[in-house]
């Protein structure tokens, strides 16, 4: 009898044990891993961080959301296939990264001189034509949650590029792109494609003449100091899409992922609204440095870059896709000519 009222307890003991190690399991938090490369006092990074904030606040305990800045937990290059086997839950690569991926028409934000201004933009990115592009992203198995500006390129090289023939034969530093490959070409540059990290590096050493960065990426990466000249071409836009690995969004909870969405929506707002902030103050504080000479263009100069430029709309038709770049060239009033 003895033995049976032991045994008894025992067993109550450790199934009391294992429903209290259940509860504690089922109440840790879900861990959302965020990488991405570049400096956490950029436009993107202050956004990660926000995202971040916002979400352990609307999900109290349900969450816990770890932001990588800076290439920490993956490169350039890595990216896609950590989100793609669920080593990552959210990304937030330039949208020159879609192209390879097989999502060309990603690509027509790439083009240069697509965009005059934010307005512009932001009537692609928050209309029908940014929503019919991240439905594309599906079937790679990927869920599209907003869009972050970063900001308008400038030229950055060793030379000063003034004018579209300044830049002829310079090596210039791209992200992987057929288009920013094709815009180089139209101005007699050779095309280098190198990961982000690697850019200061490849700068400092004379492996590439120059390249074209957003100022708050130029100065949080202190290309600056390695660059004698900036033109300010604000000739492209950088930005970047928020993305998720489909079956791990679609697998959440569904009050944790209405959570999610609604910090997404609040950070995205705080992201965009300090991109153009954060780029001027980049400048200035490039300018106030002293290593680099900051050459502004005047309104013929610009026009000249942008007769030089804008022909790569044309020739990219068979890449992008004639329809997209229309769609957006209907959103924003742009007229090629």
């Amino acid at each position: 009898m003895k033995f049976s009222h032991v045994a008894g307890a025992l067993a109550a003991a450790i199934a009391a044990c294992m429903l209290a190690t259940g509860s504690a399991l089922a109440q840790q938090p879900i861990v959302v891993k965020f990488s991405h490369v570049v400096a956490a006092d950029t436009p993107k990074g202050k956004g990660a961080e926000k995202f971040k904030e916002l979400a352990e606040k609307y999900l109290p305990g349900k969450v816990k959301v770890e932001v990588y800045p800076n290439s920490t937990l993956y490169k350039d290059g890595e990216e896609m296939e950590a989100l793609s086997l669920g080593s990552v839950q959210l990304l937030a690569p330039s949208l020159a990264k879609f192209g390879p991926l097989g999502v060309r028409e990603f690509e027509v934000f790439d083009l240069p001189y697509m965009f005059d201004d934010y307005a512009e933009l932001h009537k692609v990115t928050e209309g029908p034509a940014g929503k019919a592009l991240f439905k594309k992203l599906e079937s790679k198995g990927i869920v599209g949650l907003a869009y972050w500006d970063n900001g308008f390129k400038i030229m950055s090289s060793n030379k000063p590029i003034k004018t579209p023939a300044d830049a002829k034969g310079q090596k210039m530093r791209i992200q992987s792109s057929q288009v920013l490959s094709a815009q180089m070409k139209a101005l007699g540059a050779l095309p280098q494609t190198m990961a982000f990290s690697e850019v200061y590096q490849a700068l400092q050493t004379g492996v590439v003449d120059g390249t074209e960065n957003p100022p708050s990426n130029l100065y949080t990466q202190k290309m600056h100091e390695v660059q004698k000249h900036v033109s300010v071409t604000n000739h492209g836009y950088l930005g970047y899409a928020v993305i998720t690995n489909k079956k791990f969004w679609d697998g959440l909870p569904a009050d944790v992922r209405a959570g999610l969405e609604r910090a997404m929506v609040d950070a995205t707002k705080y992201a965009n609204q300090i991109a153009k902030e954060e780029n001027d103050g980049a400048l200035e504080k490039v300018k106030a440095s002293g290593k680099s000479q900051v050459i502004a263009l005047t309104p013929a100069e610009r026009a000249a870059w942008k007769k030089a430029l804008v022909p790569v709309h044309k020739d990219m038709e068979g890449r992008i896709g004639k329809d997209t770049i229309q769609s957006v060239y209907t959103e924003t009033g742009f007229k090629p000519d």
